[in-house]
């Protein structure tokens, strides 16, 4: 099934407290959202150095319909190419009808996630513009003990959607995001922990988009990250 949620790769949001906004203020927010798009930039022009194997999950109705694994890389222009090491779909049933049948819902449920995919990467924030909207208007605490501080900001793409993120304090990197949204109607949960390397890439681990109407799951998982001679 040929379906992969790549999802907030290398989002980097610092934190600022809410408050009535002077001019000051929105002009420091203003250069706060500019370094915030650099640091991406950076972040992103780091990722290109490196290859790592993806792990794509889709579980529906509580049965793995499709597990797949990838060889990933990001082309020059920062799109990233993925070469298909292994591919472990669930059988189709028997019979002409109840095949025809399954082939239907498998492209019915490829169009759903294609389409989930969509909504859900505009929650990655991806201007600078957007990345200042999201600032001014969100409600920030900490840092906590373990050096976080914590983002929420609600109507952020969708009317009653909410966005809360995790920040390291010091480094500024995203340790965690959480997104509550709708689709089509339906709730939606992501949530994604990111890693970060000892040369200061940044990377989502583990995400996981679920949608409990539908006991529809998504789960990715990128790992062994590597840099080719």
């Amino acid at each position: 099934m040929k379906m992969l949620l790549t999802i907030l790769g290398g989002l980097i949001v610092v934190g600022l407290p809410q408050a009535v906004h002077s001019q000051s203020a929105l002009s420091a927010d203003a250069n706060a959202a500019v370094q915030i798009a650099e640091a991406r930039k950076a972040n992103a022009a780091l990722m290109r150095q490196y290859t790592w194997n993806s792990r794509t999950e889709i579980i529906d109705q509580g049965q793995v319909k499709d597990t797949r694994i990838e060889l990933v890389n990001c082309a020059p222009d920062g799109q990233l190419q993925r070469s298909l090491l292994n591919d472990q779909s669930a059988p189709m049933p028997r019979g002409f009808l109840r095949r025809d049948i399954a082939e239907k819902k498998k492209k019915e449920l490829e169009q759903y996630l294609t389409g989930l995919r969509g909504l859900l990467e505009q929650y990655t924030l991806p201007t600078t513009g957007k990345i200042l909207d999201f600032m001014m208007s969100a409600r920030t605490m900490g840092p906590d003990a373990n050096g976080s501080l914590q983002m929420t900001g609600q109507n952020v793409v969708m009317p009653g959607d909410s966005l809360t993120m995790w920040i390291d304090a010091r480094t500024r990197h995203p340790r965690r995001i959480q997104v509550n949204t709708t689709f089509q109607g339906d709730p939606v949960e992501l949530t994604a922990t990111f890693n970060t390397l000892p040369s200061g890439l940044n990377y989502v681990a583990y995400s996981e988009a679920m949608v409990l109407a539908k006991q529809l799951s998504v789960q990715m998982q990128n790992f062994d990250y590597t840099r080719p001679n």
